[in-house]
């Protein structure tokens, strides 16, 4: 019989109402940022308590008592990467109000992934609009935005906002922007501040339902004969260009 701790880590990967946590980051990320954590196991609690004391001081002396040891070896089995810094955790995945996300009048874009396919590239927008301090990061299409790939990509930070899969594209009085090559070029008109900014695959781009729906389609300048961006990147572009 397995061992109940691969159990219940193996059973965490696949709860909808769970986060599964790998690695000192996005433990780190997650309690900052309010996370419910159920439990967390390491190959070496101590050492949890000499990172927090380099890399998180707001943590440090509280982390190890926090955590149960486990073996090397069966930290290696929770997981299908075992992380360095030796910790996995399981915390509560908070609820998200999806209609009060977009009302709220705070002046703050949502990022929307269109159909997003890879799970590490939508962790890695969540961390880039975590710290550009954007409303939210909704998705449409079947992947899990917090799959437990998504959440490593992200370092733990969808603790530090919104982040929630849409079965539909949302509907309210936030500006519907398309990220196309075919837009006006960026920088050259003011980015509403509570716009929706809609990004789609790195493939295929956005859907005609989703151009057509749009107030108004934006362009990321790029050099002559470069077709595309990594998704994240082309979030990052867009949410920092706001910033400057």
């Amino acid at each position: 019989m397995s061992d109940p701790v691969v159990q219940r880590y193996r059973a965490a990967r696949r709860d909808r109402d769970l986060a599964l946590l790998e690695g000192f980051h996005a433990l780190k990320h997650a309690l900052r940022f309010g996370a419910e954590l159920l439990e967390a196991v390491s190959s070496d609690p101590d050492e949890l308590d000499r990172l927090a004391a380099d890399l998180a001081p707001d943590l440090a002396g509280t982390l190890a008592a926090r955590t149960a040891a486990v073996s090397e070896q069966v930290l290696a089995e929770l997981v299908p990467h075992a992380p360095r810094t030796g910790v996995v955790a399981i915390a509560r995945r908070p609820a998200v109000d999806v209609a009060a996300v977009l009302g709220d009048q705070r002046q703050a874009p949502v990022v929307l992934l269109e159909d997003p396919r890879t799970m590490g590239n939508m962790g890695a927008c969540v961390r880039v609009a975590a710290a550009a301090d954007a409303a939210a990061v909704l998705t449409t299409g079947s992947n899990d935005p917090w799959h437990p790939e998504a959440l490593r990509g992200a370092a733990g930070l969808h603790f530090a906002l919104p982040v929630s899969r849409l079965d539909s594209l949302p509907v309210g009085d936030r500006p519907l922007l398309a990220i196309d090559p075919e837009g006006e070029m960026l920088g050259e008109s003011e980015l509403d501040p509570r716009a929706i900014l809609a990004f789609g695959t790195e493939r295929y781009g956005l859907s005609a339902e989703l151009l057509e729906r749009a107030d108004a389609r934006l362009a990321i300048p790029m050099r002559e004969g470069v077709s595309s961006l990594n998704l994240a990147t082309a979030v990052s572009a867009v949410l920092f260009s706001r910033l400057l």
